[in-house]
C-alpha cells in the first residue's frame, strides 16, 4: 500500500485496488520458497525428446518463460537429449518462434540460451546415457550438489527402455533426481498397470511424476480453495441440494492430420480417463485431512474406489463427419476424410458417460462426463446444477434452478445463476448471475500457464497436482471394461456434423440423468454466447 504521510494525498480506493492486483501479479514469484534452491547446487531439467513437438511447442517456451521471469533457481541447466544430430544452434531455431520474445528481452533471450546444452544419443544403448551422464557430471562438479530433472516428452512405446537406462546409467549421485513423464499412461488396466510396476522397479514413488497439465489450470486448482474455504459450499455440496453434475470438455478443431495418432486413443483415453477424471476427483472427494500432497491424493483414490465401471447403456458415442456449409476447408473435413485416419474407423471423438458414485454425500447423483472434438465452441467447464426449490410459490415455473458454473478456459470464471427480482415488477422473477470473472476482478493479472506452474511444483517437490499410481490404477478400472467392449463389438458411433453441439443423443442421457437445459440464461461474460445449451 501506499505509504500515508500528512503533507501527502491520501490514496484514492482506485489506487489502492491498483496497488493490490500489482502486488498479486507477483504472487507466484513471492510464493517460491528462496531457502529451498541452493546457490550452491546445479539444477539441470533433461528434455528428453528435445527435438519433438512437445517440446519446441511447450516445454521450451515455458522454461523460457519462467527464466524470462526469474522464477527458476540461479543455476539452472537446460539439457536438450534426442536422436537427432543437432547443435544448440539449431535446436534455437526450432523453438525460438514458440517463445514469442518481446522487444527488448532479446539480450535475457541469448542469456537463457547459454544455460542450454544438448547431447545427442538414442533411447536404447547404454552407453548413449552414458555419454549424458558425463555431461551432466561435468557441470555438477563445479558445485555442491547437483540436482537432475529427467522430462520424458517421448512416445509411450520408448518409456520403458528410456527410463532402464536413465536408472542405470545416468542417474545422479550427489542430489535428487525425479522423472517426469507425459500421458498416456498405457491403453487399459493391463497396459497402465505393467508400466507402473516398471517404474516401481527403477523409481521410488516420490520420484515420479506424472503430468496431467489439467492439474496445472488456475480454476482446476481453485477448485479445493472454493470447496472447503467457503462456509456456504460445505452444507449443500451432498445428494440433498445437487441434482447433477455435468464436467465438459469442447474443441472445435477436429485431428487436422493427427488422426493416426488419435485413432489409436480415441476420446475417452485422450480427454475423458484423464483430464475429466482429474477434475472429477477434486469437484467430488471427501476433505481431506490437510493440504499435503498425499492426504489430498487419498481423498482422490478413496472417492475414485466407489465407483463401478462404465457401461455402455450409460454412454453416448459420437464421430464427427464433414458440413458441407461449413466455414473452412477443416469444417468441411469429416474424421474419415482424414487421410491419416483407418478407413471405416469407428473410434469416437466425442462421449458423454455417466459415473455415480456409491457413498453417503453422492447416492443417486449423476455425474455427466462429456467430450468431443469438431464442436461449436472451445471451453472446458464444471455445472454443479442444484435441485428445484421445493414448494415452488411462483407461478409456471418461473423458477429456474441455480447453478454454479467453474470455467477452467477459456474466459475463466466461477459464477453462480441464481434468481432474482426484476426491477420494478411485481413479483417478476429472472436469473441473474453471482459473478467472479477473473479478467474483471483481476484486471491486468497474467494467469501462469498450466505448464509454467508445474515445472515450479516439480522443481519444488511438491507433488500435490501429478498423478500418483493407485490414482492411475482406479481410473483405469473404470473405464477399461468400456473401452474393451467398444473394439470388441467395433460400436458404431453416432455421426455429428462438425461445428455442431455433438450428436442430441448426448442431451438425451443429460435429461434422463437430471440435468435440465433451459435455454433462458445468457452469460454475459466477455461477449460469450454462453447459454441453456452447452
Amino acid at each position: 500500500m501506499p505509504t500515508v504521510t500528512n503533507s501527502g494525498p491520501i490514496p484514492t480506493k482506485a489506487e489502492k485496488d491498483a496497488h493490490v492486483l500489482k502486488s498479486e501479479k507477483s504472487k507466484l514469484l513471492e510464493d517460491i520458497p528462496r531457502d529451498q534452491w541452493k546457490e550452491d547446487h546445479l539444477y539441470s531439467i533433461i528434455i528428453l525428446g528435445a527435438s519433438g513437438d512437445l517440446a519446441k511447442k511447450k516445454i521450451y517456451p515455458t522454461l523460457w518463460m519462467l527464466y524470462r521471469d526469474g522464477l527458476l533457481p540461479q543455476n539452472t541447466l537446460f539439457v536438450g537429449y534426442a536422436r537427432s544430430k543437432l547443435s544448440v544452434n539449431d535446436l534455437q531455431k526450432s523453438f525460438e518462434a514458440n517463445c514469442k520474445v518481446q522487444p527488448g528481452q532479446e539480450g535475457k533471450f541469448q542469456e537463457f540460451m547459454k544455460n542450454n546444452i544438448y547431447v545427442s544419443g538414442n533411447y536404447d544403448k547404454a552407453e548413449d546415457f552414458k555419454r549424458l551422464h558425463v555431461a551432466l557430471d561435468e557441470k555438477e562438479a563445479k558445485v555442491k550438489a547437483g540436482n537432475r530433472v529427467f522430462y520424458l516428452s517421448l512416445p509411450p512405446f520408448v518409456f520403458d527402455v528410456a527410463t532402464t537406462f536413465i536408472r542405470k546409467a545416468c542417474w545422479g549421485t550427489r542430489g535428487w533426481n525425479r522423472v517426469v513423464l507425459e500421458k498416456p499412461f498405457g491403453r487399459d488396466l493391463e497396459t497402465s498397470r505393467k508400466l507402473s510396476e516398471h517404474l516401481k522397479g527403477l523409481f521410488k514413488e516420490e520420484e515420479i511424476y506424472r503430468i496431467d497439465h489439467y492439474l496445472g489450470k488456475e480454476l482446476v486448482q481453485n477448485l479445493i480453495t472454493l470447496r472447503f474455504a467457503n462456509r456456504i459450499f460445505g452444507p449443500s455440496w451432498n445428494t440433498h441440494n445437487i441434482a447433477s453434475v455435468m464436467i465438459s470438455f469442447k474443441e472445435p478443431i477436429g485431428t487436422q492430420g493427427r488422426g493416426g495418432y488419435f485413432d489409436e486413443y480415441g476420446i475417452i483415453r485422450d480427454i475423458i480417463q484423464n483430464h475429466l477424471m482429474q477434475i472429477f476427483c477434486l469437484a467430488a472427494m471427501e476433505k481431506p485431512v490437510s493440504l499435503d500432497a498425499e492426504d489430498i491424493r487419498d481423498e482422490k483414490v478413496r472417492v475414485l474406489r466407489r465407483i463401478k465401471p462404465v457401461k455402455l447403456e450409460d454412454t453416448v458415442l459420437g464421430q464427427y463427419i464433414a458440413n458441407p456449409d461449413g466455414k473452412n476447408d477443416d469444417e468441411r473435413t469429416g474424421y474419415l476424410d482424414d487421410e491419416t485416419v483407418p478407413k471405416g474407423s469407428v473410434t469416437p471423438t466425442f462421449a458423454s458417460v455417466v459415473l455415480k458414485i456409491d457413498n453417503e454425500r453422492w447416492e443417486g447423483v449423476p455425474w455427466i462426463l462429456r467430450a468431443g472434438k469438431a464442436l461449436n465452441e472451445r471451453k472446458a467447464e464444471i455445472r454443479v446444477q442444484f435441485k428445484t426449490p421445493d414448494g415452488d410459490i411462483f407461478p409456471d415455473d418461473d423458477a429456474k434452478r441455480n447453478e454454479l458454473v467453474i470455467r477452467v478456459q477459456p474466459n475463466e470464471a466461477i459464477y453462480l445463476k441464481m434468481m432474482t427480482k426484476t426491477p420494478n415488477s411485481h413479483f417478476g422473477i429472472e436469473e441473474t448471475e453471482l459473478d467472479l470473472t477473473y479478467s474483471k476482478r483481476y484486471e491486468g493479472l497474467v494467469l501462469a500457464e498450466a505448464y509454467q506452474l508445474l515445472f515450479l511444483e516439480i522443481l519444488r517437490g511438491r507433488q500435490m497436482h501429478f498423478v500418483r499410481a493407485d490414482e492411475l490404477e482406479e481410473t483405469w478400472r473404470i473405464f477399461t471394461p468400456l473401452l474393451h467392449q467398444i473394439e470388441k463389438d467395433k460400436v458404431k458411433p453416432i455421426q455429428y456434423k462438425f461445428g455442431g453441439r455433438g450428436p442430441p443423443e448426448a442431451d438425451d442421457l443429460a435429461a434422463d440423468n437430471n440435468f435440465m437445459y433451459t435455454g433462458t440464461y445468457k452469460w454475459p461474460g466477455h461477449g460469450s454466447k454462453r447459454g441453456g445449451k452447452q
